[in-house]
């Protein structure tokens, strides 16, 4: 067979050519590639999507707009990985994103303060992003405060995030202040309230408002009638957890409740009256009740006090408000119990929720669908009367008077802040409660690591404002951010949805004395 010489040089050239378009097609594509991710790294053109003009004005006005030398701080700077093949894979999928939300979502319908929470922010920056121009951990300027917190942040880096204390660096915010200010002046609401103790029978068990001596501070309380009641939720209860079984009859005495959650005003009171720079950590002196510290950060998170649910601090803090109150009134007062919380949070009624009766709304088919598929079986608009949770709360606390009370004429158990129960959490204490007959007045186990936590709050969904819905604390994980050593006894850094209510027990001897 004779070979034709030309044929190599046909496919030589083939393929030459073939390796030369693939080249200029990969140069090309390289080009465009690079002038792409420029081009959409740009502040402009994450403006043309973000379209929210507070976070470009916030970021404007924040620190890392200009620094003192002059540096702008842009946006894909601490929104991407600083480099490499994850700032690509982030920029791409944050890309997808966002289009997706350009296109297709109703801006005007989202929630800008959930999306400038902590919880959401996590997952929008990188510590590699930061540490990428703030190398040195600890300059000259940092004050010990600053130092404290550094060395627990290097210490825990696998838990800890730049951002769990540098939320609001990026983007400017009204700063709240380091410590509890006093009393704010405003104008008061006139509000008809129940009489004053003093101006009610002897040992009556009515309604009242207790004044707490000297200081001008009012708050009131309703008379709970006790009776027996099926504490936790059938097994068929949507949204239903372990937890919550089996139920029991639970047999109650009577006792007042706060009608709202212990308010700013109210600890306030115990903190002027308490706290002192020179305490231990345990807020002990000699001469002194034993009170708080002063807290690390802002307490009530730049929200506002007043009226406002008072936060942040720890079951041990709530217990000793309820010491100090009862020694400056002469009156017992405690946190209250778990069994007492549902109690008065069912105000009756056997349902998941108080209003259940009256918000029978929903059509046999969305009933129908919530018993097969889960979800709580709530007209939401209804539950929005009474209770501030994630669809309505803006993710924050409001004052206690803001929503409608309960039938017993009870505010806020549903939703706004949890509150901390008396008892240790155990997920099984309904079943150590006997069968065939009540267990009176149960104060839960006699020992645990962890405090029964009720209600729900701001960032709650509504089927976790059940009326049989149980939580626990998280003591180690709500001091986290936490940089002293020891950890605060007194205030959570990482808990920002707990306060505490309080209630009184209508002894025997008052009965008695009553009756006389």
């Amino acid at each position: 067979m004779k070979l034709n010489p030309f044929r190599f040089l046909r496919i030589k050239r083939a393929t030459l050519i073939a390796l030369v378009v693939g080249m200029g097609l990969a140069a090309a594509l390289i080009f465009f590639g690079f002038a792409t991710v420029k081009r959409t790294s740009t502040n402009d053109y994450c403006e043309s999507c973000h379209v929210h003009p507070q976070a470009t004005e916030s970021w404007k006005q924040g620190p890392h707009f200009k620094t003192p030398s002059g540096v702008v701080v842009n946006c894909v700077e601490c929104h991407l990985p600083p480099e490499g093949v994850e700032h690509l894979v982030e920029k791409g999928k944050a890309g997808a994103r966002d289009l997706y939300g350009f296109y297709f979502t109703d801006t005007s319908l989202i929630d800008w303060e959930e999306k400038s929470s902590l919880e959401a922010a996590m997952h929008f920056t990188y510590d590699d992003a930061c540490s990428r121009c703030h190398v040195e951990l600890f300059p000259r300027e940092l004050n010990q405060k600053g130092v404290d917190a550094h060395l627990h942040y290097r210490k825990n880096k696998e838990e800890l995030k730049c951002i769990n204390c540098h939320l609001k660096t990026g983007h400017f915010h009204e700063e709240a202040e380091e410590q509890i200010l006093p009393q704010e002046e405003v104008a008061e609401e006139v509000i008809e309230m129940a009489p004053l103790l003093a101006e009610l029978p002897p040992n009556a068990f009515e309604d009242y408002t207790e004044e707490i001596p000297g200081l001008g501070v009012k708050f009131e309380m309703v008379a709970v009638k006790g009776g027996t009641f099926l504490m936790g939720s059938p097994e068929a209860e949507p949204g239903r957890e372990p937890d919550e079984g089996p139920q029991r009859q639970v047999q109650l005495s009577d006792f007042w409740m706060g009608k709202f959650e212990v308010s700013w005003d109210e600890y306030d009171a115990y903190y002027s009256q308490t706290a002192t720079v020179g305490k231990n950590e345990a807020g002990e002196m000699s001469d002194a009740i034993t009170g708080p510290t002063p807290p690390y950060g802002s307490p009530d998170q730049g929200w506002g006090k007043r009226l406002r649910p008072a936060i942040t601090m720890t079951h041990f803090a709530a217990r000793k408000y309820c010491e100090w109150l009862s020694e400056v009134t002469g009156r017992t007062y405690r946190l209250q119990t778990e069994a007492e919380w549902e109690y008065a949070a069912r105000a009756g009624n056997p349902a998941p929720f108080f209003f259940e009766q009256e918000a029978g709304t929903q059509s046999w088919f969305d009933s129908f669908t919530a018993k097969l598929f889960g979800g709580a079986l709530v007209d939401e608009e209804v539950l929005g009367r009474y209770a501030w949770y994630r669809t309505n709360s803006k993710l924050r606390t409001y004052p206690g008077r803001s929503k409608e009370p309960n039938s017993l004429g009870i505010y806020n158990l549903l939703g706004n802040v949890k509150e901390f129960c008396y008892d240790f959490y155990a997920p099984d204490v309904l079943a150590s409660y006997p069968e065939g007959q009540p267990a009176v007045d149960p104060k839960g186990p006699e020992s645990g690591e962890e405090r029964v936590v009720r209600g729900g709050s701001y960032r709650s969904e509504a089927v976790e404002l059940r009326s049989a819905a149980r939580d626990r604390s998280y003591h180690t994980q709500w001091l986290k951010t936490d940089p002293q050593n020891p950890k605060s006894v007194w205030w959570y850094s990482d808990s920002k949805e707990v306060g505490f209510r309080i209630v009184r027990e209508y002894t025997q001897e008052e009965i008695e004395q009553a009756i006389e």
